[in-house]
């Protein structure tokens, strides 16, 4: 993988080739070959004209909620989330683009060893705390240096409880140590507007900041993986 200050640049500023259309999935999603710097990259570009409206998401956020996802990862310092910026200028509008992870589509959370399932402790953190309402078990994906990477994150963050993931390994369990004092950096950054944090203010509307915060608070004074919900639907559909 280039460094990662290169790909935000070139994220940025580098010539988009429409290549074509991911079929699967409400809304259009599209590679787009970039060239920046005589180097080239696939990215994954999502425009916002192109998301379908949902009752409960205020109409043509999912993209910058994809970058959301991308500031919490980066703050928390996981790396679980592949590069992502909002651009306004792109073929066909504004929208997210992604640097795209190169990987094997069979090789998911459903087909992952025990071992690596062991691995995914970050991940269900991150879930629980951004609100994911679609963690399906392809959204789970390997690059070649075997890092694990998390994409498709469109609709998270809303202030209201969401939470559908077939992520469920450990309930019950207690969050490692290292997580929950990364959580508590994380929440003071929240708490106190850091600099860090301002791409978030201007991705999430403050309600939804406030939820963000929350949830990592509730996660944290718990210490414990939680249940899933006997009220609500806690899984994605179609799982995969």
């Amino acid at each position: 993988m280039l460094e990662k200050s290169f790909i935000l640049k070139a994220l940025q500023k580098g010539e988009l080739d429409l290549q074509g259309q991911f079929l699967n999935g409400s809304n259009y999603t599209f590679l787009v070959k970039l060239n920046f710097e005589s180097v080239d990259m696939v990215t994954v570009y999502k425009p916002v004209r192109g998301e379908q409206p949902l009752w409960d998401f205020p109409v043509g956020s999912l993209a910058k909620r994809e970058v959301a996802a991308y500031q919490v990862s980066e703050l928390l310092g996981w790396e679980l989330v592949p590069p992502t910026i909002f651009r306004r200028k792109a073929p066909l509008g504004a929208g997210s683009l992604q640097y795209y992870i190169d990987h094997n589509p069979e090789d998911h959370y459903f087909n992952f060893s025990d071992p690596d399932k062991q691995r995914l402790r970050p991940v269900v953190v991150f879930d629980l705390i951004i609100n994911n309402a679609d963690r399906k078990g392809s959204h789970i994906v390997r690059d070649n240096q075997d890092h694990l990477w998390l994409i498709d994150h469109g609709i998270c963050f809303n202030r209201d409880d969401k939470l559908r993931t077939v992520v469920w390994d450990f309930c019950g369990e207690p969050v490692p140590e290292d997580l929950l004092k990364d959580l508590n950096r994380f929440i003071e950054a929240l708490e106190t507007d850091h600099a860090e944090t301002e791409p978030l203010r201007e991705l999430l509307l403050p309600g939804e900041l406030d939820g963000l915060a929350r949830r990592a608070r509730h996660l944290v004074e718990k210490q414990i993986f939680p249940y899933p919900s006997k009220t609500s639907r806690p899984y994605p559909w179609p799982p995969v």
